[in-house]
């Protein structure tokens, strides 16, 4: 073995491997563990699942070995034990082991909140790092973690020092023949990962978490980076073009829409009143979207823990959807659905790629209404490119702005919630009463303009490390996610107390909605239980209140409140009026980064990448889904849906720019 993979000179770098292979299987036997019994686990199942993640760990160590490799390979025999090559030798070791005790537990603490391995959420921690090491920070002891890191690190140098592992390393005959034999197996293997396999190539079971512990968190981490964005046409099922606008411009069909252009490759068409003998109505609207609230956490949808008894009080007197999904995981995604009401694309949100400016949203909507439109943050909107898409697309900027400017080419006013405004703070933002508080004294404001106003603001609170004003709640601050969950619905209910008593609260609606739930995790491909979010439409005037159990989407909500507006309007947005939907026109849209689920009649559609296309019977009681055999028609009318969203945004179908010619 040694003359062979490891020689004399390459005595740090088996050792390097003996560790990381050993840390790498521990953890994966930890997560396995951690999630029984929804993983698989037969014995069959175990092993394939660790012997896939072998041979994915040999690829994440042949790549991430490679500068040292190389290293190792060209320095000639006369350099051996020099003070460039010992300073080169010892500080590489050290980097590479700060680097995998670093990911091994930061593993963890991603893993108890997405059950995933490393994903584009890790990448994108990495750029907004403010946000990141604060919440860290106030969530874990950092100073122990970091101190018990490097002792590791110190521990595990002074092991193989005393091995001899340095000492072989710098005092040794190695040829050149020799160490080019010994590296040709990494360089061949470095090879095949970096250009022949794809990290979805681990995937080989039904069961996600299997599928999760079959990759390297590495490599993983790194084929994110590299794929964060997915182009539907070259990687999903499609069909012809022009059958798939028309599958999707059908759906329109019973709701009476005018089609701008007659058989064209768009959306773009006029809604019309379902009620002509009203005017319309052009209140002030106040949507919340609340941060991770799952609908389980409420009673009216079946939660028994009693943290939202506002929330409850208030669904009753509402237009209450009792059957709405959510698009997504993520914040990000959630904002997209709800602004530009549209299916998710593969990917990232569009809230966070290119050409996301300019774009036909229910900002325009509202704008050629005569309403001023604004964002609200209780943290910085540089955060998940939050400020450049809302400012982009002509949104007002309130925000807790921490000296990241709006770009040169966004004009839209910001404005700041300074130092003097805020009662409480963590990582993420000013508590959620904080914001409705800057709520509150803008709309007095704008109220005296005579001009409507819509404010889309997003709350913070329900996000860890689960901190809030003491003393507001009977659950202590910091304890966990029910306390967030009480404080959040505490907060909504002040707030509506502290609106009521203004002259302009008559004439305002409330939209109540989730971005998206507390967790995804599940064995299925889709986890169609961990979608399911509240939605509500309060103080709407000479409309009572229903339990509404249409199937619907995120997408739907804002084009249902437009038409109990009784609004005629232009549109380039998918959703539908929920309250004229009929039982054929009901389904839900749902995903994650990679797979698409189309959902109607109890079944669900799953589109994957590698042109996958998985068709199931889901069942609400226990949240599984059982195979079936593939309805042709369904696959079509998911197909369409999401192919013709990618196409719209990659073609220039959004920008308000193309449907004004």
């Amino acid at each position: 073995m040694r003359s062979s993979l490891f020689p004399k000179r390459y005595s740090l770098l088996k050792a390097f491997v003996f560790l990381f292979l050993v840390l790498s299987t521990l953890l994966r036997l930890i997560f396995f563990f951690w999630n029984f019994p929804e993983v698989d686990a037969h014995i069959g199942a175990l092993l394939k699942t660790l012997t896939i993640g072998f041979l994915f760990d040999l690829g994440t160590l042949s790549i991430f070995l490679l500068p040292f490799l190389i290293y190792l390979l060209l320095v000639p025999k006369k350099w051996y034990g020099s003070i460039p090559d010992r300073i080169i030798t010892w500080f590489g070791f050290f980097l590479a082991l700060v680097i995998i005790f670093f990911s091994f537990f930061g593993e963890f603490t991603f893993w108890e909140e997405f059950q995933r391995r490393y994903n584009f959420i890790a990448v994108d921690y990495l750029i907004y790092t403010y946000e990141v090491v604060k919440n860290i920070n106030e969530s874990y002891p950092l100073p122990l973690l970091l101190g018990s890191l490097l002792s590791l690190v110190a521990l595990v140098l002074y092991v193989v020092h005393r091995s001899g592992y340095f000492k072989r390393t710098f005092q040794n005959d190695t040829m050149f023949k020799q160490r080019f034999i010994a590296s040709l197996p990494w360089l061949a293997i470095a090879i095949v990962f970096g250009f022949f396999i794809t990290n979805d190539q681990a995937e080989w079971s039904k069961n996600r978490y299997n599928n999760e512990l079959s990759k390297a968190g590495i490599y993983s981490f790194f084929a994110a980076f590299r794929n964060n964005e997915l182009a539907y046409s070259e990687f999903y099922a499609t069909l012809p073009k022009k059958e798939a606008f028309k599958m999707v411009r059908e759906q329109y069909t019973p709701l009476a829409d005018s089609f701008k252009h007659k058989d064209g490759e768009d959306i773009l068409r006029t809604i019309h009143s379902n009620d002509t003998s009203t005017t319309e109505f052009h209140p002030n609207i106040i949507f919340i979207c609340i941060e991770s609230l799952s609908g389980k956490f409420m009673g009216g949808l079946g939660g028994d823990q009693n943290i939202t008894p506002i929330l409850d009080s208030i669904a009753n007197k509402s237009l209450f959807f009792s059957n709405l999904f959510a698009t997504g995981t993520r914040t990000v995604r959630g904002m997209e659905a709800i602004t530009l009401s549209v299916p998710p694309t593969p990917g990232r949100s569009i809230v966070k790629r290119k050409n996301n400016t300019g774009l036909f949203t229910i900002g325009e909507v509202f704008k050629r209404k005569g309403y001023d439109r604004n964002f609200f943050y209780g943290g910085d909107g540089y955060f998940d490119n939050m400020n450049t898409f809302f400012g982009g697309n002509g949104f007002n900027i309130v925000d807790r702005g921490r000296g990241f400017l709006l770009d040169k080419d966004i004009t839209v006013a910001r404005t700041n919630i300074e130092d003097e405004e805020v009662t409480f703070e963590n990582a993420w933002g000013v508590c959620d009463e904080d914001v409705y508080a800057k709520v509150l004294k803008e709309a007095d404001k704008a109220s005296q303009t005579g001009k409507p106003f819509f404010d889309f603001v997003m709350t913070t609170s329900n996000h860890k490390p689960f901190t809030y004003p003491e003393g507001k709640i009977d659950i202590p601050s910091g304890t966990g996610r029910n306390g967030a969950v009480k404080y959040t619905d505490y907060a909504i209910g002040a707030f509506l107390k502290e609106v009521s008593t203004r002259s302009w609260f008559k004439n305002t609606i409330f939209v109540i909605m989730s971005d998206h739930c507390a967790s995804s995790a599940g064995k299925w491909e889709l986890d169609v239980a961990n979608y399911h979010i509240p939605a509500l439409i309060y103080n709407l005037p000479d409309m009572p209140a229903k339990n509404i159990t249409t199937l619907c989407s995120q997408i739907d909500v804002f084009p249902t409140l437009f038409a109990t507006l009784g609004w005629e309007y232009e549109s380039n947005l998918f959703g539908m009026d929920i309250l004229h939907m009929n039982p054929a026109s009901e389904r839900a849209l749902i995903g994650n980064y990679r797979k698409l689920g189309y959902m109607k009649d109890g079944k669900v559609l799953v589109l994957g990448d590698g042109e996958t296309v998985n068709f199931y019977e889901w069942n609400s009681e226990d949240n599984s889904l059982q195979i079936k055999p593939i309805e042709e028609s369904y696959k079509k009318i998911a197909i369409s849906n999401y192919q013709v969203a990618d196409e719209l945004y990659h073609n220039g179908g959004l920008q308000l720019k193309n449907l004004n010619k």
